[in-house]
């Protein structure tokens, strides 16, 4: 029988995780703490899972986003573990209920503009090669029609045009 070598995506709770990702990158706090301008103190937070001492509201969600930049992980992974940790553990003040939903509706928002322009440019594109087919297609016949004699017959006034260009050469020639 063959055997399976398959890993667990995480074994601890979110603090422990980020803070083993932390160790095996040999990342120290006060790294962190330096390139990110978060108090050592919050970061401590988060790898214990000790939610309340955290500012609250989005702030919570950007110290996550900044911590992970530093350590090189997933920002989006990352963001929505701790979301689910953070309403898991019970912790979740209504402040942060409305902070969570309200991030959550901001980032729908963005998306849909941005689908809009996508999907605008791909009508327009579709439009223009429209466009170039048919000038491409008129000027195939047009080229096979004059090629073969009856071009000329197809565009109305072709003769009349001829005429025209007589009289007013005529006229021209009495002016002078």
């Amino acid at each position: 029988m063959g055997k399976c070598h398959c890993l667990a995506m995480s074994v601890g709770s979110f603090g422990e995780d980020l803070r083993m990702e932390r160790l095996n990158r040999g990342i120290a706090l006060e790294r962190i703490t330096e390139v990110t301008k978060i108090s050592q103190r919050h970061l401590v937070a988060l790898e214990e899972n000790r939610f309340r001492v955290l500012p609250g509201g989005i702030l919570n969600k950007g110290i996550v986003r900044a911590y992970v930049n530093v350590v090189g992980l997933d920002e989006m992974d990352w963001v929505s573990r701790f979301q689910q940790e953070y309403v898991a553990s019970g912790e979740l003040l209504d402040d942060d209920r409305n902070w969570i939903e309200f991030a959550a509706n901001v980032g729908r928002a963005r998306i849909k503009p941005r689908d809009a322009a996508t999907e605008r440019l791909k009508w327009a594109g579709a439009f223009l090669l429209m466009v170039v087919v048919g000038m491409a297609l008129f000027f195939a016949v047009r080229y096979y029609g004059y090629r073969s004699g009856w071009w000329p017959t197809v565009v109305p006034g072709r003769e009349a045009l001829n005429g025209v260009g007589t009289w007013l050469a005529q006229k021209l020639k009495y002016r002078s």
